[in-house]
């Protein structure tokens, strides 16, 4: 173990030194809307692993990506890191902070926004921004035990997925924070169409969720969602977010850049190098 973060940290300063001169630039990247944006040439990792979100992997099953992304989304609140990135609009009302315990905040994060592997060895802010080519920023929304457990019924009612499902399968939850288990058995109830391919959930009966933050799942109780603005706002499955953020005033999207906060968490918990933890996902869902 001694051996391999030597060699990591030798990898690591080597591309440090060569890309010296570049420490104050930038990269350019175009975004998926078609926007040039400005990257950070001088951040630097190392992933010990592929960490798997190319060809859809993430639409159908946890994946370790997943679990990387929807930990560092979590950290962010539960450090209470987030607290600096609330707009002036939320400072001037007060709402400054996550207003939950650290075992009522969660991370949910759709597969379809995660859109391409980080290959093993180092790699840089642009192999992060081809994982999200999109603009996201940070969103809090506040919802019950029963709305979370719709949220994750309907981002998983497209599932087994196949060629015929995959793109409904976008709107599949990597999570951070929940256990929970979709049984593809049962058939998902769909209601009142949402969007080009998505079903408000009639009932519930496909997903149970085996705890959150290793503590019994409570139904009534109100668990803080730390997502992205996109899911905020309702796309594709996630009709329960807009709802539940709209009843809630201390919902909000905050400044933060989802692709920084991913940043944020490389560097201070994990030291720049994603290792053995995960090597494979964390057995935080199961789909039978």
């Amino acid at each position: 173990m001694n051996i391999m973060k030597k060699t990591v940290s030798t990898i690591l300063a080597l591309g440090m030194c060569l890309s010296v001169a570049a420490a104050e630039k930038t990269v350019s990247f175009t975004d998926a809307h078609g926007n040039t944006v400005e990257l950070d040439a001088s951040l630097q990792a190392y992933a010990n692993c592929t960490l798997l979100g190319a060809d859809s992997a993430a639409r159908g099953g946890e994946t370790n990506l997943g679990d990387l992304w929807t930990d560092a989304l979590r950290w962010f609140a539960v450090s209470g890191t987030i607290g600096e990135y609330f707009d002036e609009d939320d400072v001037t009302a007060g709402n400054t902070f996550v207003d939950a315990d650290a075992d009522h905040i969660v991370a949910l994060w759709n597969g379809g926004n995660l859109r391409a592997d980080i290959p093993e060895g180092v790699f840089g802010a642009e192999e992060l921004a081809q994982v999200l080519p999109y603009p996201n920023k940070v969103a809090v929304v506040y919802m019950t035990g029963a709305q979370l457990k719709e949220a994750l019924e309907a981002a998983s009612q497209a599932l087994p997925m196949t060629e015929e499902s995959e793109a409904a399968c976008a709107s599949f939850m990597q999570v951070s924070g929940i256990v929970y288990t979709v049984d593809t058995s049962v058939a998902y109830d769909a209601g009142e169409a949402y969007g080009e391919h998505w079903f408000r959930a009639e009932s519930l009966g496909r997903v149970t969720v085996e705890e959150v933050n290793g503590l019994p799942f409570d139904p009534n109780a109100v668990y803080a969602v730390i997502t992205s603005n996109a899911n905020f706002n309702g796309m594709d499955s996630s009709y329960i977010f807009r709802e539940a953020q709209e009843a809630d005033p201390k919902s909000t999207v905050t400044t933060a850049v989802v692709r920084d906060v991913i940043w944020m968490y490389i560097g201070s918990e994990l030291d720049n190098v994603i290792g053995e933890g995960y090597a494979e996902s964390a057995g935080r869902i199961t789909i039978r």
